[in-house]
């Protein structure tokens, strides 16, 4: 009874919690993404902020065959596969530090051989054999947690499991990007190979012209060799191309789930693709509680809060109480039978009084660790930030850069217009117009990269904006709006 009358008397204090309570921290988010003076989004596309962008914002991309590879490789790449998993170890885990702060009861049995001293023989008339013994019963355990070491331990298990599940969407985020820019990556070398192996049939057919020119003494043999030279360096451009594609190609299979050499992505082309004219995207002050891996950086920040609980807890005494009720018998029949009955309460109380600073360091461990902690959070949002202004000012840019390219392809075209007119009265020769054919195909290979780069940035800047698909619907949608189709 003074054994229960102890355990009662300290049950009101298993409601304290040691260390700080935490609270997730207040981001200081500006006002906008863009700084004024910077061009938030070309004139044809407009960003719409506080509306959530499209999970599955792939999709406004307008590519089909992105669409089925995309659901293909959510389901079948390893590395997110590792993620889910990783996720559900954690849950798991969480489980058990719960499961721990719960009453344990074991059921124990043993069988041994017992002999007795003399001594402690000697008040008897006869003198006891060795004999056989068999005992059973069961043990109920409860570790009081009465500065809350037990439930600091259980919160960082779910900061953990938290951390875990944001870091999983993190993965899906970045794979999604990957895949629609490795598509992105093999259109453009497709184009570029195209517009090139034009660049290469104007060359020979220029070769040929200048060599009936030099034929004809209207050309010297400096003009020829300028243009075989120049037919040469473009034919080195074309083995690097090739391999860019080959590249796009192999990273799409293994992002898939696949071997290279056993499976081979869907041909893209940039005319596939199209720009969405309206973007959706949370309002700065929203964006710290939807981009995964900001999310993933308070997990790591709440899991240093709870280790400094962890930490305080372990300065102050351990109470376990127990129970246990033992049946013990010389045979195992008589076990059931109840020969003789043991039962017995205690409580155990530990502290350490000599530990040569151990625990307290390591409490001031957590509390650098917090900071730490906290440091990485603050510089995980402004990257953010800043990652987000450089994708809206590259797309602005890439405007730019294409409208340039549009117009030196049509001033191109004209200048071969003209040049041909030209040759046809006779007032020019046959190297005015093979100069400006060889710009009109430079033109339109220009045009190519600035269009490919523009989609480029568009599927960064989907990424930065922190949009991971939770699950894929069982039909596409529609693509929306766009401003223009390649």
């Amino acid at each position: 009874m003074r054994i229960l009358a102890l355990c009662l008397s300290v049950l009101p204090l298993a409601g304290c919690v040691m260390g700080p309570d935490f609270t997730p921290p207040q981001a200081q988010a500006p006002a906008r993404y863009a700084a004024p003076a910077d061009a938030a989004l070309p004139p044809d596309q407009r960003l719409v902020l506080g509306v959530a962008p499209d999970p599955q914002w792939w999709r406004q991309l307008g590519a089909g065959k992105l669409d089925a590879l995309m659901d293909d490789t959510i389901t079948g790449n390893p590395g997110l596969a590792a993620a889910t998993a990783r996720v559900a170890e954690a849950q798991e885990a969480r489980n058990a530090a719960q499961a721990s702060l719960l009453p344990q009861l074991t059921l124990q049995g043993q069988t041994g051989i017992q002999n007795y001293a003399l001594s402690q023989q000697a008040p008897l008339s006869i003198t006891l054999p060795a004999f056989e013994f068999y005992a059973a019963g069961p043990t109920l355990s409860f570790p009081l947690d009465l500065f809350g070491g037990g439930k600091r331990a259980v919160e960082r298990a779910e900061a953990f499991a938290d951390y875990q599940s944001h870091a999983r969407d993190a993965a899906l985020s970045s794979l999604v990007a990957n895949l629609a820019a490795e598509a992105i990556r093999m259109a453009a070398a497709r184009a570029q190979i195209a517009d090139l192996n034009a660049v290469i049939a104007g060359d020979e057919r220029d070769v040929g012209l200048v060599r009936a020119a030099l034929d004809a003494g209207s050309a010297t043999r400096t003009q020829l060799v300028s243009i075989q030279s120049q037919l040469a360096a473009d034919r080195t451009l074309l083995p690097d191309l090739s391999r860019q594609e080959a590249a796009s190609r192999h990273a799409m299979a293994v992002l898939a789930g696949h071997a290279p050499g056993g499976w081979s992505a869907p041909d893209f082309a940039l005319s596939d693709f199209i720009l969405p004219a309206q973007i959706g995207a949370t309002l700065p002050s929203e964006l710290v509680r939807h981009r995964p891996d900001i999310l993933a950086a308070e997990a790591q920040l709440h899991m240093a809060s709870a280790d400094i609980g962890i930490a305080t807890a372990n300065l102050y005494p351990q109470v376990n109480l127990s129970a246990q009720w033992v049946l013990e018998a010389l045979t195992p029949a008589n076990l059931a039978k109840g020969a003789i009955s043991e039962w017995g309460l205690a409580a155990g109380v530990s502290q350490k009084l000599l530990d040569g600073g151990k625990l307290s360091a390591e409490r001031r461990a957590a509390l650098d660790a917090y900071q730490v902690a906290l440091s990485n959070y603050q510089e995980t949002v402004l990257r953010a930030f800043r990652q987000i202004a450089d994708n809206l000012q590259a797309l602005a840019t890439d405007a730019e850069r294409t409208t340039a390219e549009e117009a030196a392809l049509q001033s191109a075209g004209e200048a071969l217009d003209l040049a041909r007119a030209s040759f046809t009265a006779g007032n020019s020769g046959v190297l005015d117009v093979i100069d400006a054919e060889r710009r009109l195909a430079e033109a339109r290979l220009g045009l190519s990269r600035a269009r490919a780069q523009r989609l480029l940035d568009m599927v960064q800047l989907y990424a930065s904006l922190g949009a991971a698909p939770a699950a894929l619907p069982s039909h596409p949608a529609e693509p929306g709006a766009a401003c223009c189709r390649y």
